[in-house]
This record gives structure tokens, sequence and C-alpha cells, in this order.
């Protein structure tokens, strides 16, 4: 019997014409970033081997959040596991071009973490890590074409024109990754406003080269 295709009609239709937006694909963009050097930004604490708070948390109430981490903190090896896995998965969605597999790879802990934050008193955190989960969905359904492949469905290739190609974007995420990690392995109590902004000024950086190089593209067309 002929496999039945699953795939719905109007995702082909309306995501290639998305694709082709220069402003949306930016948003894609961006948005690995965020993800990815959110991860990054908190697995270096991990990896190193130090808690999130200051102090000890042994006396905090059992079941609290406090305390759960304290838990997580004292297994020594599965504390830093957490730590080179996120680690891992923010690098690859800040590359671009392993993207794919770094939404692949982000799911599940993203997951795992929404699942954690709404499972104990973390107040908004939930809210913001509900954001960071559904935000990664949205790029599987990006890729979706071509990680239908993982459900065995026939893979649909992805344009080669598509603006994460241009290494303008593999540079800023390499240099986002880098000033991220050596912030947090150099600097154990760490300032997070210093952290994004001079994430902000490299990331507007690469957007306004970009402008810059399209206006010159546009003009040496004409």
């Amino acid at each position: 019997m002929k496999q039945q295709d699953l795939s719905i009609p109007f995702y082909k239709k309306y995501m290639d014409r998305l694709k082709s937006l220069f402003l949306v694909q930016l948003f894609i963009i961006y948005t690995r970033y965020l993800i990815g050097g959110a991860f990054v930004f908190a697995s270096i604490i991990k990896i190193k081997g130090k808690r999130f708070t200051t102090y000890s948390q042994e006396d905090a109430p059992i079941g609290s959040a406090m305390h759960f981490f304290e838990v997580l903190y004292q297994t020594g090896l599965y504390w830093q596991f957490i730590g080179w896995a996120q680690l891992l998965a923010g690098f690859l969605l800040m590359t671009q071009r392993y993207a794919k597999l770094g939404a692949v790879a982000n799911f599940p802990i993203l997951l795992n973490v929404f699942v954690i934050t709404i499972s104990m008193e973390f107040k908004g955190t939930s809210l913001i890590t509900g954001l960071m989960l559904a935000a990664n969905v949205l790029l599987l359904l990006w890729h979706w074409g071509e990680l239908r492949t993982l459900i065995n469905l026939p893979s649909q290739a992805a344009s080669k024109n598509q603006e994460e190609n241009n290494p303008i974007w593999v540079i800023t995420g390499l240099l986002l990754f880098l000033f991220t990690a050596g912030y947090r392995v150099l600097i154990n109590l760490y300032n997070p406003f210093l952290w994004f902004g001079v994430g902000l000024i490299i990331g507007l950086s690469a957007f306004l080269i970009r402008l810059v190089q399209r206006k010159q593209s546009k003009k040496n067309l004409s």
C-alpha cells in the first residue's frame, strides 16, 4: 500500500512565501541567536560545577524549586552533563549552518525545562520558558520540509538562496557564542544586562552591515 503523504497543503504554499521575505528570515535568524545564546549562558555555570545561587540551598524546603536545583547540583556529573548538552544545542543553533540539528536537539531540553517550571513555584519563569518552547517549535516548523524525513516522509529541499546561508550570520553566531561562553567562563557573578547589551550591539552591527551589502548589491544590478 502506498504511504499517505501527511504534509499539509497550506504549509508548503505559505511557508515558501514566508521564506522568501527578508524580514521574516531575519526574525528566524535572531530567534536562533536568542535561544542559543540563552542556553550557552546558562550552560557554563553547570559545566564549571557551580550553583546558580551564591549560597547553598540545602536547607530549602523539600519540593521547592531551590531544593530541586540543589539536588541537581549535588549530583555533580549529571549537573555538568546538563550543561554540556545545553552548550552543544545552543552552539548548533547559533551557527545557523547547523540550526536544524540545533532546533531538534533543543526541543526535548526546552520541553523538560518548561515542565519543571510549571511543576514548581517559579512564578513568571514558566511564561519565559513557554515562550522559548513556542519559539523552538516555530524553528522546527520552519525546517519541517527537511525534517519530514524523521517520520519517514520525503524531504522537501530548502532554497539555497536563504538569507541564513550568508556568511555574515555564521560569523555573527560564532562571535555571539564566543562572547557569551567567554564571559561566563571568566565571570561567576554575571551582569545579564551587560551580556545582553554587548550581544545586542553585535547583532545590530551584523544587521546594519547586511543592509549595506544588500543596498550595494541592488545598486550593482541596476
